[in-house]
């Protein structure tokens, strides 16, 4: 049975479900190989993204990551009350849905900054795994979204795939914010 948003339980078949799940996951992949493809391929500008009020590119970066970190870290929250099975409270509901489209928002101008100021890099562990953790989440956060978007996927896959997207951003987070701010500080 599936429980979507509009409407009551409604049993859905086996195949269906995991055809839905499929789906979600082959265009996810093709999203995140798509952006991988296309950062290796693509020209770095070496121009840097700068934001009103950082002090450079890289800094703007760090602080929007850590924004989002943040805001995943409320989802992570949030959603643990709602699956808890008691029912959590509609605002409970509300701020799961608003803090992950406020964390994929402070994501955007970051992923624009390393794809075209920067490119897919591997030249080290650090950057190749940061490359890699960065296409990943786009593609999990496709997955996910397509299949919270329709109600025959498993009930178990979005709160998996929402575990595997906090996953890959905490990687991303480590492999720049962090490492940004212990090599450079907490500036601005």
């Amino acid at each position: 049975m599936t429980d979507d948003a509009t409407g009551p339980m409604r049993r859905v078949p086996q195949p269906a479900r995991s055809t839905a799940l499929l789906l979600a996951v082959a265009a996810g992949t093709l999203v995140a190989v798509g952006l991988g493809v296309y950062g290796r391929l693509h020209e770095p500008s070496s121009y840097a993204l700068n934001l009103a009020g950082f002090s450079t590119g890289l800094a703007a970066k760090a602080w929007l990551a850590t924004g989002a970190f943040v805001l995943a870290l409320v989802q992570i929250g949030s959603a643990r009350l709602m699956y808890r099975g008691a029912g959590a409270p509609y605002r409970v509901a509300t701020l799961h849905r608003w803090s992950g489209r406020a964390a994929v928002l402070l994501t955007v101008p970051v992923a624009v900054h390393c794809l075209y100021a920067l490119g897919f890099q591997g030249g080290s562990a650090r950057v190749l795994g940061h490359s890699l953790a960065g296409c990943f989440f786009y593609g999990v956060f496709v997955a996910k979204m397509l299949v919270l978007g329709r109600g025959g996927a498993p009930r178990w896959s979005v709160p998996v795939l929402g575990g595997v997207l906090f996953t890959a951003l905490t990687a991303l987070w480590l492999t720049s914010s962090l490492w940004f701010f212990t090599t450079s500080g907490l500036t601005f």
